[in-house]
């Protein structure tokens, strides 16, 4: 059994999530005391509170090279998912009721998707990527049909790390009257960043959590001039979009996490790429290892790959009792022991694509955890393979 005391944790899965910076904690500090008011109080200790409200929501827009009045604070990207889609589709209902995603997405995307199938009737339709988990804007266009009303497809995909067309598919539904979003929680943080428009979006979903901010708190960004419906009710806060009381300590972080790391990638540090180059070499030279995504297209930090003869759930568990944190995927789904579906859209086979591994590096990692893993892991993978014969 592993002594937690001897054990040195290798944290390999920064795209689930990253820890909390100092100087983001630092500035959410007085939000958690002194500045208590409800921003919607009209008492001089409410508007305290309302004034950091609307500074934050300059400053992100700032960032993010927008109107402050196209930014919707949230819980997190899966609000921000669920809004875009459900709120997009339905208000575009007398257009049309066909909705264009990808097999690949999020289940916060996914999920919302088949609701509007189940509930109000949508059609959606689902396109494959190749075998390197790249969805071509040309399979996208394809599937539009002249009653499409949303495009949804991520930017970059969690579990593998591929970078999607996402400008290409954005600039054709905008001169086709489609609404486009993008799941952008994967590319903040990570890849070169001008502003908004790069991704060619009316709708964009980002969290604070994959970028050393807090957890709970995220945002929508909503293109002007489209005003865009609450999926909840009981408030006016959020400019009408989304009620209840902000959660104001989240949205300090949320907004010094993207001040700090989103302009200059947090996760662009120098080493990065020969970290990365010295993970991929690891991992492909073991016997039975199938590396999953691109090459090239790629995020700078994700190395995924499939084991033969073995599942995750054991892989990780074997991981974790060396001290080493690793993912099957979306962390929304760990423990979970179905198929990844998104490697079983890139074409594995079931009983390959239910032994993912994602190891996901960060601004925190170090050659001598790239040397750790290197070491230990062709003995754990032998191992747990020796117990499923066994």
């Amino acid at each position: 059994m592993r002594q937690d005391w001897q054990v040195r944790t290798i944290y390999l899965d920064y795209n689930a999530t990253t820890p909390l910076d100092d100087a983001v904690k630092a500035a959410m500090m007085p939000f958690l005391g002194e500045v208590y008011g409800n921003p919607s109080s009209v008492h001089h200790v409410g508007q305290r509170a309302r004034a950091a409200l609307d500074d934050a929501r300059e400053r992100v827009a700032s960032v993010l090279d927008c109107k402050p009045s196209e930014i919707v604070f949230s819980s997190g990207a899966t609000e921000s998912c669920n809004h875009a889609i459900v709120a997009g589709a339905l208000s575009r209902m007398d257009n049309g009721q066909h909705i264009v995603t990808s097999s690949i997405e999020h289940e916060a995307s996914l999920h919302p998707c088949e609701y509007l199938a189940k509930k109000h009737g949508f059609e959606v339709s689902k396109v494959a990527p190749n075998e390197e988990g790249l969805v071509s804007s040309e399979s996208i266009i394809d599937a539009i049909k002249p009653d499409t009303v949303l495009v949804s497809l991520m930017a970059a995909n969690n579990e593998v790390g591929t970078i999607q067309p996402v400008a290409e598919i954005g600039e054709f539904c905008a001169n086709n009257g489609i609404l486009f979003h993008t799941d952008a929680v994967q590319v903040l943080g990570k890849l070169p960043f001008s502003g908004i428009s790069q991704f060619g979006a009316d709708l964009v979903s980002v969290c604070a959590h994959k970028i050393h901010g807090p957890k709970g708190a995220g945002l929508l960004f909503v293109r002007s001039p489209l005003q865009l419906p609450p999926i909840l009710h009981g408030g006016s806060h959020e400019n009408d979009r989304r009620p209840g009381t902000e959660n104001l300590c989240a949205i300090i972080g949320l907004t010094e996490a993207i001040e700090r790391f989103v302009r200059v990638p947090v996760f662009a540090t120098p080493n990065m790429p020969a970290l990365y180059t010295r993970l991929l070499e690891s991992v492909i030279s073991i016997d039975g290892v199938t590396f999953r995504g691109s090459r090239d297209n790629r995020l700078p930090n994700t190395v995924s790959f499939t084991v033969a003869n073995t599942d995750s759930i054991a892989l990780l568990s074997a991981l974790d009792m060396e001290g080493i944190c690793a993912s099957s995927g979306s962390a929304c789904s760990s423990g979970s022991v179905t198929p990844s579906h998104v490697i079983t859209a890139m074409g594995a086979p079931p009983e390959e694509a239910n032994s993912l591994i994602r190891l996901s590096l960060g601004r925190e990692s170090s050659p001598s955890d790239i040397d750790a893993i290197s070491n230990i892991l062709p003995h754990i993978i032998d191992r747990v393979r020796h117990v499923d014969k066994s």
